[in-house]
């Protein structure tokens, strides 16, 4: 799978651009602040969608426009494959795949697959429980297509539900009606636990060698999956917060609050773990994400590094340098100099005030 060309127009501070990449590692350099990390979101949100950062359509929307556009051509087992989000300020965004609209976003992701790696992952560990379950979701979305449409019904069924609590609340006739909703949500929640819990099987194991390596078999990394109800117990969770929920107005179990511990010679390490364990075991999980979307979905995923090398002493870099292989790369910096000599890469591009050119240095 090769990202070949990226066309970006009305995005962030991009009001049009054009950028033919090489197929191995590129990199985008200059200052900061001048739109190296757009491109790469730009690439997020045309795989996936969404952005890397959980932002709002409107947010990405480049100030003063009403819309933005992106395409991506994607080489995909030697065919090509046109890839287009239409994003509006005040609407909804449209998605196609080769000029035919896809009414479902399930029916678009996967076409083309990244992992992104950014200074904020390294925090990932430590920050709160949602972006452990972004982690999650964003692996599982690419290369599980049950789990994408299982999980969309979910969260669709929690956004209702929501509603109707709201209204049971001024009209108590609705209960009978939350019955039902609660049957489909229990339903599909439970999808959702189980396959979530054999993705944290299978990444444990790969993150656990990876991060044996990175510390010299000091370190024995575990990931934990905690889910915030059993599917066992699931049903009568429910019941039993069934007053709680009407009061509080959401739903208060379920797979939208579970969680993962991170745990280095058992030790958690989102409470007990020093900086340079958090770096280490963030870097175990990304590379141990990648290889499970390469084995998932057949061919590598193109690999995002958001200024991630100067976050790294150079023992970490060399790891995951190492780790790019024949995968497609991406990288921005603020220094080329720092790469060059450390990096073979194939093209390198100038960033500056939305503006990209072939550095031809």
């Amino acid at each position: 799978m090769i990202l070949e060309s990226l066309d970006i127009s009305g995005f962030r501070n991009y009001e049009s651009q054009h950028i033919d990449l090489s197929g191995g590692t590129d990199i985008f350099f200059g200052k900061n602040a001048q739109g190296k990390t757009n491109i790469l979101e730009a690439i997020c949100v045309c795989a996936l969608t969404k952005s890397h950062k959980s932002s709002k359509d409107r947010e990405m929307v480049h100030f003063g426009q009403e819309e933005a556009h992106i395409r991506g051509i994607v080489r995909q087992k030697g065919i090509p494959v046109r890839l287009d989000v239409h994003m509006r300020a005040g609407g909804k965004k449209s998605l196609a795949i080769d000029g035919q609209r896809q009414k479902r976003a399930a029916d678009y992701i996967g076409n083309l697959r990244v992992v992104f790696f950014s200074p904020e992952d390294l925090g990932i560990i430590k920050n709160g429980p949602s972006e452990r379950r972004r982690f999650m979701d964003i692996q599982l979305c690419q290369t599980d297509r049950t789990y994408l449409n299982d999980l969309s019904a979910y969260n669709k069924l929690i956004a209702q539900r929501t509603k109707l609590l709201e209204k049971i609340r001024e009209t108590p006739g609705y209960r009978t009606t939350l019955d039902i909703i609660d049957e489909q949500t229990i339903d599909y929640g439970s999808r959702v636990i189980r396959r979530r819990a054999e993705f944290l099987n299978e990444i444990s194991i790969k993150a656990s060698s990876l991060h044996m390596d990175l510390t010299s078999g000091r370190e024995l990394l575990i990931m934990k999956y905690e889910p915030d109800v059993e599917v066992t117990d699931y049903a009568e969770k429910m019941r039993s917060n069934r007053e709680r929920d009407i009061y509080s107005g959401r739903t208060n179990a379920g797979p939208h609050r579970d969680d993962i511990a991170v745990i280095s010679n058992e030790q958690n390490l989102r409470k007990f773990g020093s900086q340079g364990q958090i770096r280490t075991a963030a870097l175990s999980l990304k590379l141990a994400e990648t290889e499970m979307v390469k084995d998932k979905g057949g061919e590598p995923p193109v690999l995002l590094l958001d200024d991630v090398l100067s976050e790294l002493d150079s023992e970490r870099q060399r790891q995951l340098l190492s780790s790019i292989g024949d995968m497609q790369t991406l990288i921005t910096c603020t220094d080329i100099q720092n790469i060059k000599g450390h990096l073979e890469y194939k093209r390198s591009f100038r960033v500056e005030e939305g503006t990209v050119t072939i550095d031809t240095a």
